[in-house]
């Protein structure tokens, strides 16, 4: 009887003081998608479960130096400019969130930014330009804007009302996320949480067919449009409707940023959410064995997770995954984007001074176009700081060419989002129908940082319902939607 009740104290005794893995969260990726789904699971969990929480630790891996993925920033002329994911909407309320719950420092632009010129390239002439005005009285400015505006209508006219329709009910529709848990469902995949919202017919064809249909007319979609899109993007308007009426969004008015790089945001939610944090490491392979993901890393060293969340693109990662899972083939769209201070040259455009480019140069989509677009960042007292975005890069003599001046030129590749194309084919949420969850299946609807924190937290409260009782937490009233099992992918 004595030697029973001691092997049962000794068996409980192992219970309490072996490692366990089930509240382990790895998490594989620092971007906004990582940082937003450690920050849920760790307010989701305090708030509504209760002790012991079942999310202990949490491991992220970050295979740079810095956290903060696609949002990043450069330094020229000895100023921090925005490389990556660069603006804000005033809808985005996760990143609204975020930025008061962080006491961070809005950016907006400035006042003057009403009356920066545009004009429209096809790589021979400007078909297009707007006003401007040197001006710094704000009357003037107003006035400059308003003159615009009616000739924007005169060229465009009631077309740009349908444009801005169109963009509202998309827009309407994607604030549905933000609603109470009693009224929105925690989602299994991608195509029920867009049908949902009466999102997923967008994905289903392309923007300028939905703009067609919208009732707008040929040319508005194929300059302001397609400037537009080239822009947000680097693409045309073949990307899937959803997508081109986030890149539309992106275009409005009230845009702001965060004061010294938006990549805060990232390292501010990570600082917060008690993540132990691996830095310059690597993870290799993931294998799953019955009850626990083994993460092996570059730095040669093993973690033990109960949960593992991809929140990176795979599609140019060599993660060797067992078992082997699968996703919809797909590539991403690298965006080129290329710091200049200097001048531009007027030759180029066929135009005699400095003065007569345009603050904003958008382009057409054309085989004699080389960039996508160049902006004004900054204004110096001699020369400017200029954003080239293209498609492919800049080389140096093209850059000769397009300048006068350069004094300083930084040239980043970003693999900066995916290729749309409609129909959109989604990646599951749930890659292996156990603890392996993908936040970058959502990038296939549009890719953005708020899309990516509304992906995330779908994903955090997915993994909470799914810990509990394998069902479903009662105090959230989460009811999960799932995806039909029979839809087969192509191997990774």
């Amino acid at each position: 009887m004595e030697q029973r009740i001691i092997a049962i104290v000794f068996c409980f005794l192992l219970l309490q003081f072996s490692p366990t893995h089930s509240n382990t969260v790895c998490i594989i990726g620092s971007g906004i998608g990582g940082a937003s789904v450690a920050h849920f699971l760790r307010q989701y969990s305090a708030a509504y479960h209760p002790s012991p929480s079942p999310i202990a630790q949490i491991n992220m891996f970050e295979r740079k130096g810095v956290v903060g993925g696609r949002m990043a920033t450069v330094t020229i002329a000895g100023e921090t400019f925005e490389a990556g994911a660069s603006i804000l909407h005033p809808k985005n309320y996760h990143a609204v969130n975020y930025t008061k719950y962080l006491d961070l420092q809005l950016k907006k632009p400035k006042s003057s930014d009403d009356s920066l010129s545009l004009g429209l390239w096809d790589g021979h002439k400007f078909v297009y330009k707007t006003f401007n005005s040197k001006s710094k009285l704000p009357i003037v400015q107003r006035l400059v804007s308003l003159a615009n505006s009616i000739m924007m209508f005169l060229r465009y006219g009631f077309s740009l009302f349908r444009m801005s329709s169109f963009v509202e009910v998309a827009v309407n529709n994607f604030l549905r996320y933000y609603e109470g848990f009693n009224s929105r469902p925690v989602f299994e995949s991608v195509e029920e949480m867009l049908k949902w919202a009466g999102l997923y017919d967008l994905t289903t064809q392309t923007l300028g067919e939905e703009l067609v249909k919208a009732g707008l007319s040929p040319l508005l979609i194929q300059e302001l449009v397609t400037v537009i899109t080239r822009i947000n993007y680097g693409q045309s308007v073949n990307i899937s409707g959803f997508a081109g009426a986030v890149s539309l969004a992106g275009s409005g008015g009230g845009l702001w940023s965060i004061e010294g790089g938006n990549w805060q945001l990232a390292a501010g939610l990570i600082n917060r959410s008690d993540v132990l944090l691996h830095l310059h490491e690597e993870i290799e392979s993931v294998s799953y064995l019955g009850d626990v993901y083994v993460l092996n890393s570059t730095q040669g060293k093993s973690y033990n997770c109960g949960v593992t969340v991809v929140a990176t693109p795979l599609d140019e990662l060599n993660i060797d995954f067992n078992p082997r899972i699968s996703i919809p083939p797909r590539k991403l769209q690298h965006t080129h984007a290329t710091f200049v201070r200097g001048l531009l040259n007027p030759a180029y455009f066929g135009l005699n001074s400095l003065s007569d480019i345009p603050d904003l140069v958008g382009t057409k989509e054309s085989h004699d176009v080389p960039f996508s677009s160049i902006s004004i960042l900054k204004k110096h007292e001699n020369d400017m700081t200029y954003k080239v975005f293209s498609r492919e890069t800049m080389t140096d003599a093209l850059l000769d060419n397009v300048f006068s001046t350069r004094k300083e030129t930084m040239k980043i590749n970003w693999a900066a989002y995916p290729h749309y194309h409609a129909p959109e084919k989604f990646a599951p949420f749930i890659l292996d129908n156990q603890h392996l969850y993908y936040v970058n299946a959502f990038e296939n609807a549009a890719s953005t940082m708020e899309t990516s924190a509304v992906a995330a937290e779908n994903i955090a409260r997915l993994i909470l319902s799914r810990l509990s009782q394998g069902v479903g937490l009662s105090s959230l009233d989460l009811k999960r939607v799932g995806r039909d099992p029979s839809e087969l992918h192509t191997e990774l």
